[in-house]
């Protein structure tokens, strides 16, 4: 582990003269980042590194996408990020460096939905139990605290219960998804995909209480997935072989073998995705305007972005096929049930569209990039990155079989 950062009393006056939205200057943070070498930790620890004067204690199992921030830090990054190799759930480094930090955030979550059946226990206590000593130590130590949560926590929309042909289910009462009005509707306990949206809604539930009886500063995110470079990863590459990741890496991987990309029961699901680069913005708001953001919940989204995943599928055949050269397979798709991609248990909403009110609100924050564009962006990234190594991958199979 690297040595510890100096506390933000020392820190140097920010070299960019950053304000707040209120005009204010913004005085440098260290922040402790727990999650840091995940997908939107990656991105977020770049974010920082080049655009602010704050310090990261970046907290995380393995530090491959920050190596480049890391390992070694850069000469004039040196004292801004030190990398912390730990396991939050047993691991008695976390209160010292939640005390140093002036504020922390936790990235940390199992949240694959094929992990949900297979693996509820682990997605249970992973979501819960383990992010319980973090909440307790902000609490406990007057910290600021940004969770992680996820758009899963609403479930079920209203207008799902009401017949297919019904007219109301299309007037936006009955599926925008508002944050403080909004009811949190699951399927029944034997569906064991939603012990994660049960997990991450009952550790909301905690840092909210923390708030109202303790006076704990928050501020929880509902991401609706955000995805781009380095989100997820491809089966027997730089995941396991027979890793389910979620959709949009589901495809990738698909794209990237010459394989059909399969639709759960049909792809009539409809998703809204948003670019990481536009939701680190609203993240970097989050951090600089604790007076805008404490005490709030917020969707980051973007609701011009809606497809079914049947369409994503189209949309990303055609865009794969641009960026690769390759011509797109004769049968691009194929259906397949949920039980059979997923296993017994698995449920699913039929729509997540958020309501961006409050955020724009309290943030001034709006998504930028359209689903074309972050697309292209995504899969020119994946096929640079992944392609060799899944021709090496999937030679080195036949090989062997």
């Amino acid at each position: 582990m690297s040595s510890s950062s100096s506390s933000s009393s020392s820190a140097p006056s920010p070299a960019s003269g950053r304000v707040d939205l209120d005009g204010a200057p913004v005085a440098p943070l260290t922040i402790c980042m727990i999650g840091a070498g995940g997908f939107i930790g990656s991105h977020l620890c770049e974010k920082l590194m080049a655009e602010t004067s704050h310090t990261v204690l970046a907290v995380d199992v393995y530090c491959d996408k920050i190596r480049h921030l890391v390992d070694p830090a850069p000469p004039h990054l040196a004292g801004r990020i030190s990398f912390h190799r730990l396991n939050i759930k047993n691991d008695s480094r976390l209160e010292g460096l939640i005390k140093m930090a002036d504020l922390t955030i936790n990235l940390a979550a199992i949240c694959t939905p094929a992990d949900y059946n297979t693996r509820p226990l682990d997605t249970i206590y992973s979501n819960f139990i383990d992010a319980l000593p973090v909440v307790k130590y902000c609490s406990e130590n007057s910290k600021r605290l940004i969770h992680f949560s996820t758009c899963e926590v609403y479930g079920k929309t209203i207008g799902s219960f009401l017949p297919k042909d019904h007219p109301l289910r299309k007037e936006p009462e009955f599926f925008v998804l508002t944050e403080d009005e909004s009811p949190c509707i699951f399927g029944p306990i034997v569906k064991q995909r939603w012990s994660y949206a049960c997990a991450k809604q009952l550790i909301e539930r905690l840092i909210f209480a923390e708030g109202a009886e303790n006076d704990l500063e928050f501020t929880i995110v509902r991401p609706f997935n955000w995805i781009g470079p380095r989100m997820d990863f491809i089966p027997g590459v730089d995941g396991p072989s027979e890793g389910v990741p979620r959709v949009l890496a589901c495809f990738s991987n698909n794209l990237l073998r010459r394989e059909p990309l399969k639709l759960v029961d049909g792809g009539e699901v409809q998703r809204t995705f948003l670019y990481i680069k536009d939701a680190i913005e609203a993240v970097v708001l989050m951090i600089e305007n604790p007076a805008r953001a404490n005490g709030h919940i917020f969707n980051v989204g973007n609701p011009n972005n809606e497809v079914t995943v049947r369409e994503l599928a189209e949309m990303m055949t055609e865009v794969y096929a641009n960026v690769s050269g390759e011509p797109p397979l004769e049968e691009p798709v194929i259906d397949v049930s949920a039980q059979q991609f997923y296993g017994e248990g698995y449920d699913d909403s039929d729509k997540r569209i958020p309501s961006m009110t409050l955020i724009n609100k309290q943030l001034g924050w709006n998504p930028k990039t359209p689903l074309k564009d972050l697309l292209e962006t995504t899969l020119t990234y994946q096929h640079k990155t992944y392609k060799e190594a899944v021709k090496t991958q999937m030679s080195q199979a036949s090989a062997s079989s």
